[in-house]
């Protein structure tokens, strides 16, 4: 058993339970931003496949950014923020959390079905292995 996947899958189960609350307390357009961001990682993918699995060399760079954590951490943390300064759950601004929320959960999904960032030559490096 891979432990760094198992928390990954756990971590995105924890973040997709609370983007489906989100959605359900806030209605459609949360829905709407939470589906958004959710697929905005593999905007790398379209058009991208050299062969079977294989990312073209040149879409490598642009699919590991948008799977690297910081960029959607960032939006987590910050929007919790401005959501609790202007008014919480009393109508504080929402959408940049679950934004972050949207997109932490894609690549915590990712990183537990074994899909790590891509090696330069567009193959997948697998979620716990070792690099030499």
């Amino acid at each position: 058993m891979n432990f760094m996947r198992v928390s990954w899958g756990m971590s995105a189960l924890v973040w997709f339970g609370f983007i489906v609350l989100a959605c359900v307390a806030l209605g459609w357009p949360a829905v709407g931003i939470a589906v958004l961001f959710a697929v905005l990682p593999d905007v790398a993918l379209i058009g991208g496949f050299a062969e079977q699995g294989r990312l073209k060399s040149e879409r490598v760079r642009l699919y590991n950014t948008l799977h690297s954590m910081p960029v959607p951490i960032a939006m987590l943390v910050l929007g919790a923020a401005v959501f609790f300064i202007t008014g919480g759950f009393d109508g504080g601004f929402w959408p940049l959390a679950l934004a972050g929320a949207a997109w932490f959960v894609h690549i915590a999904a990712d990183r537990a079905f074994g899909y790590g960032f891509r090696d330069a030559d567009g193959d997948i490096i697998p979620v716990g292995s070792v690099l030499g």
